[in-house]
This record gives structure tokens, sequence and C-alpha cells, in this order.
């Protein structure tokens, strides 16, 4: 499974692709498998998001969990400081960081 991550133009924020729009949540994700330079490039010239490109996942639990612990740390924040980690929609979400 692959899925689409990049940054927010405005806030800088890392958004995941949701086969429509962006989401801050990466449990929003969806598989691009087979279309993610296409999608990547078409968000990129509409100015949607910055620096997109394709990453790495597996589904967990009905959720995509990125393959690489970068991704993982990108998908909810910093894990040396919990209160500034993005609660997502899902709490046990976090559970797989590390």
């Amino acid at each position: 499974m692959r899925i689409l991550t990049g940054n927010d133009l405005k806030t800088g924020a890392v958004t995941w692709w949701t086969g429509s729009d962006w989401s801050l949540h990466v449990e929003d994700a969806v598989d691009v498998t087979g279309s993610e330079d296409e999608i990547a490039r078409r968000e990129e010239s509409a100015r949607r998001v910055n620096a997109p490109y394709a990453i790495d996942a597996t589904m967990d639990e009905g959720s995509p969990r990125p393959s690489h612990i970068k991704d993982r740390v990108r998908a909810i924040g910093p894990t040396v400081r919990p209160d500034l980690t993005l609660k997502p929609a899902d709490p046990d979400i976090g559970n797989w960081v590390i």
C-alpha cells in the first residue's frame, strides 16, 4: 500500500491524501498505488500542497500505518512531547509510533 503525504502551503502542517482532498489525520489516507505520481504532480501544480510524496504503509485495524518511523512521527508529532502531538480522531493511533 502507498499513501501520499505533503505539507499544507499555508500552515506547514503535515497532510495526507484522502482521495479527494488533504487531511491532517493519517487515518483518512487512501491507497494511491499506481497513481501516486500523477496525483502528486496535479496537487502540487494546483498549489494545494507542498512537496507531496508517496510512502509505504500497511493497514493496521482499518487505518493506514506508515511503514517508516520518520513518517509515523510525521503522522502524530513529536514523541518526546506528547502535549504537542496531533490529537487524531482515533486516540489509539499513537500506539504504533515506536
